[in-house]
């Protein structure tokens, strides 16, 4: 839950305000982030067009699961936006499963025959064996290319140089049941602490990026320093039930969020006729789903009416409480990325198609029984490409209401493709 911010000395007293400081909410979601991608770059480009290319426009990032990575990137290169997003993309466009977790004939049948092992004969398997799986998949190659492209100690750079005001990344405890934001910042910040929420001041690491993005069931703990303590940590959507409140805490004055999810169904309800017990892809997808898209559209709506209930205090009555009111835009999916995820799930690799459908994946298209499931899995360039392509078309649909929230003036774009390609190409030449 949003708690009360004092106002900047500035607001207060009536003084002249510099621009508002802006936060930047990146979700969790698996290849599901490659959304934000495309939202990112439509941003970059808008930029662009309005010249307001000097400074970072998201001095507050916070990052959670696999926007964790998307923030992290951002934030080792926030005093270059244009280049962080190319990196980006070229990063992303570039992704196979093999690159996030290992997907080889054995190493599928492997993890997958442990599991129903575990969960069709129970403790007597697992004693017989002394079989403990940790996880479904093992995500060491997603370490691996971590390791590669980010250097997590340019933050620190980024700091001392102005251009990163903060930077949160967020984790849930397996060990003490805490939800824990971890931030680096030099700005004075007092780690708040709320129930079973936290949030614990340090220098960022790749272990803390492994950590956020550890979905449940799918990929392993980490092991984490918490207050000189040693704790196994999770993906840190689990358990977050107010993710907007870190990039407030840390200063931001307006939030950009960025989701991964549909925020509101259409009308009506959505129901597939079938006489069939749901299977365990169905179960595990509908979870997910409430993990890593629930508590967003709830501290949204939170917001809002916060929002409109200080709208209708007095200038008196607002000058004297706490609260102030955030300046909120959401961006999401504008479609089901379930439905998107089964007409693509052909291009994931036959060992891992084999393993989904030993959980009860089948189908194809919107037809697909376990879709959710399959969106968090499907790191190839068919799914992530129209996501990025889906994330530019939702932004500039919204081409108004983002030159409005930056206060950019609306201009005709003034780019040369030629170069716009060529940037694209680029990629990060030298790495982060």
């Amino acid at each position: 839950m949003l708690q009360a911010v004092p106002k900047p000395a500035s607001q207060s007293m009536g003084l002249n305000r510099t621009p508002p400081v802006t936060g930047l909410i990146l979700t969790g979601g698996g290849a599901r982030a490659a959304y934000q991608v495309g939202v990112l770059a439509a941003i970059a480009q808008l930029r662009r067009d309005a010249g307001a290319t000097q400074q970072n426009p998201f001095p507050v990032i916070s990052g959670t699961s696999a926007g964790a990575i998307n923030a992290s990137t951002l934030a080792c290169h926030a005093d270059d936006f244009d280049a962080a997003v190319d990196g980006l993309l070229h990063l992303w466009q570039g992704l196979h499963v093999e690159s996030i977790y290992r997907a080889d004939a054995f190493e599928a049948v492997r993890s997958g025959a442990r599991w129903l092992s575990m969960l069709s004969l129970g403790w007597a398997i697992a004693r017989w064996t002394r079989s403990r799986p940790r996880s479904l998949l093992n995500n060491a190659p997603l370490r691996e290319l971590l390791a590669r492209y980010l250097d997590m100690p340019r933050i620190e750079t980024m700091l001392d140089g102005g251009h990163l005001r903060a930077l949160a990344l967020t984790g849930s405890s397996y060990t003490s049941g805490q939800h824990v934001t971890f931030f680096q910042t030099h700005h004075h910040v007092v780690p708040w602490l709320r129930e079973q929420r936290m949030a614990v001041q340090t220098k960022l690491s790749l272990s803390h990026l492994m950590a956020s993005s550890a979905i449940p069931f799918i990929f392993p703990a980490e092991l984490l320093e918490l207050e000189g303590v040693a704790e196994w940590f999770g993906d840190g959507s689990m358990r977050q039930s107010a993710p907007i409140s870190p990039a407030v805490h840390l200063g931001a004055e307006r939030v950009l969020v960025i989701g991964a999810g549909r925020m509101k169904e259409p009308e009506g309800r959505r129901v597939t006729a079938t006489d069939a017990h749901p299977s365990m892809a169905q179960i595990a997808g509908h979870a997910l789903s409430n993990i890593f898209l629930d508590a967003l559209a709830v501290d949204v709506e939170r917001l809002r009416r916060i929002n409109r209930t200080l709208a209708l205090l007095s200038r008196e009555t607002r000058a004297a409480t706490a609260l102030r009111p955030i300046e909120l835009l959401v961006i999401a999916p504008s479609r089901r990325l379930d439905d998107l995820a089964g007409e693509h799930q052909a291009s994931l690799p036959p060992s891992v198609r084999a393993m989904l459908r030993a959980f009860g994946v089948s189908g194809k298209g919107k037809t697909t029984s376990g879709s959710a499931l399959v969106s968090y899995l499907l790191f190839e360039p068919s799914f992530v490409n129209e996501l990025i392509n889906l994330g530019m078309s939702d932004t500039l649909a919204k081409r108004a209401e983002v030159q409005r929230f930056f206060g950019w003036p609306a201009r005709a774009p003034q780019i040369d493709p030629a170069l716009l390609r060529k940037s694209r190409s680029a990629g990060f030449a030298a790495g982060c």
